[in-house]
């Protein structure tokens, strides 16, 4: 449940706000003056709060300020009539999560909302280190006893107190993010903002706007001044996920914002100081794209001052075990399930599998799994149809292409009609293993010569042979089609 406290004198807006966020997911507090709003905060605790910046008994931005002197990382969406812009956005340059313009839009508003409440919840939600965690902890965890995982909380603590840029990697699924709030949560700037971007879900032109603003009319459809995230989070921590994807003229942007501490809104030529630690991830091999010229050299040397690497699951051993009856545990609770046993078969299947999809597909897995199950035992047959049965193999080479879209479209029809929650990582596993399998038979079983045609590093190639489980023998081929 999410907490909002609405500080504004006109009840439209407040009757507007108590119809779009009802209980349960939303309780809702509201005021009518500056007064009763910090009274109600004492009261009532926010995870977020929307306030109007002309009131009855002050001026809003004095509010704010002694909003933000009270919890510095609560989100606060101004709301201003439209004569009156200019003090809502002297408001976002002082740290404000956002504003609204009257009269209110509903979908508009509904969704600044949703992003300062997702906001607050990575702020607020702690995150908890180590291989035992309660399992009455409502925090997010990390969890492992293997090597690589230990090595993952000696890096959290060793850097989390300074102030300097740090470079998260691993493949997709692996707890990036939760690394970056661990360090966030440790360190000297927790009681400012924690905001973060993903670098991939947005196209070059949107991207370069979110991060470093832009002036009215900057661009088409640019119709009012917009502050950038690193403005917004001055004094706190910006985490920018898949920063991979970055397009050059991003990279030179947000290399020069690391190196000088100043940025130029889309725009505009005035320089702004800003004092942001940055976290970064990527699930991507920096290296190999610096070869090919799809990012800086001396961006990566700013970004990776400091690095954490992930290990994918397949590679923590028994940690799978550990993660199993956690996630069970906590999403048996919030489903309402019983669960009492995970027998040895069920254990088995799960170690067998290989996991492209890591702990994000686990947690898909294991809930799936408990949605389908009667009684109190997680048998095998509740596991989803991907860890329970053969992938089809999928023809890749011979004289009619039908074949081959053919197999494809069977492949993820199948995957649809098991109810399928990771398909994408399904699809790129079975290419990837076809791809490598085809590619070694070729060579006989050459790595060198095969990470030459691939375009890859041999390391990169023994990588994927160890994740993908294929064999080298005298015959080459893929666990998940070999004949018993």
């Amino acid at each position: 449940m999410f907490r909002l406290l609405i500080i504004d004198d006109e009840s439209a807006i407040l009757h507007a706000f108590r119809r779009a966020f009802r209980p349960p997911e939303f309780e809702i507090a509201t005021a009518v003056t500056a007064r009763d709003g910090l009274s109600e905060w004492d009261k009532f605790r926010p995870d977020v709060v929307i306030l109007d910046v002309h009131l009855p008994d002050g001026d809003g931005l004095q509010t704010y300020e002694k909003i933000r002197q009270l919890d510095g990382r609560v989100p606060v969406i101004l709301i201003t009539g439209h004569g009156t812009s200019e003090l809502a956005i002297e408001g976002i340059k002082r740290g404000a999560f956002d504003f609204l313009l009257k009269p209110l839009e509903y979908d508009q508003f509904r969704d600044i909302v949703l992003r300062a409440c997702a906001s607050s919840k990575l702020m607020n939600t702690p995150t908890m280190l180590g291989p035992d965690i309660p399992e009455e902890s409502s925090a997010d965890a990390l969890i492992g006893r293997c090597p690589a995982m230990q090595e993952v909380y000696k890096g959290i603590g060793k850097i989390a107190p300074q102030d300097e840029t740090v470079l998260i990697l691993g493949e997709s699924g692996t707890g990036k993010e939760l690394v970056a709030r661990a360090i966030y949560q440790h360190s000297r700037r927790v009681n400012k903002p924690f905001l973060a971007i993903n670098c991939a879900a947005l196209p070059e032109s949107l991207l370069e706007s979110e991060l470093f603003g832009h002036e009215r009319g900057a661009f088409t459809g640019a119709d009012r001044l917009r502050i950038g995230k690193f403005e917004q989070c001055n004094g706190g921590t910006l985490f920018l996920d898949e920063v991979g994807e970055m397009t050059p003229l991003t990279q030179v942007k947000l290399l020069r914002v690391l190196q000088e501490r100043t940025l130029e809104r889309l725009g505009s030529n005035e320089l702004v100081r800003v004092n942001v630690r940055v976290i970064a991830a990527t699930n991507i091999e920096l290296e190999k794209a610096i070869s090919q010229g799809r990012f800086r050299l001396d961006l990566f040397y700013r970004l990776n001052g400091f690095s954490i690497s992930l290990p994918p699951l397949r590679e923590r051993g028994d940690d799978l075990v550990s993660l199993t009856h956690y996630f069970l545990q906590r999403q048996a609770k919030e489903l309402g399930k019983s669960l009492l046993s995970v027998p040895f078969e069920t254990i088995d299947l799960l170690k067998k599998y290989s996991w492209p999809g890591n702990i994000r597909e686990l947690q898909s897995v294991l809930k799936q799994a408990l949605l389908f199950m009667s009684g109190s035992v997680l048998l095998p047959e509740y596991l989803p149809a991907q860890l329970t049965q053969p992938l089809p193999v999928i023809p890749i080479s011979g004289d009619n292409p039908t074949d081959l879209m053919e197999g494809w479209r069977q492949f993820i029809q199948q995957q649809i009609d098991n109810h399928s929650t990771d398909l994408y990582a399904q699809c790129l596993a079975k290419m990837e293993t076809q791809l490598l399998t085809s590619v070694l038979q070729h060579t006989a079983g050459n790595q060198v010569k095969a990470a030459e045609i691939l375009g890859i590093t041999r390391g990169s190639l023994r990588h994927k042979i160890r994740s993908l489980n294929i064999s080298i023998e005298r015959t080459i081929w893929s666990n998940s089609s070999h004949p018993d």
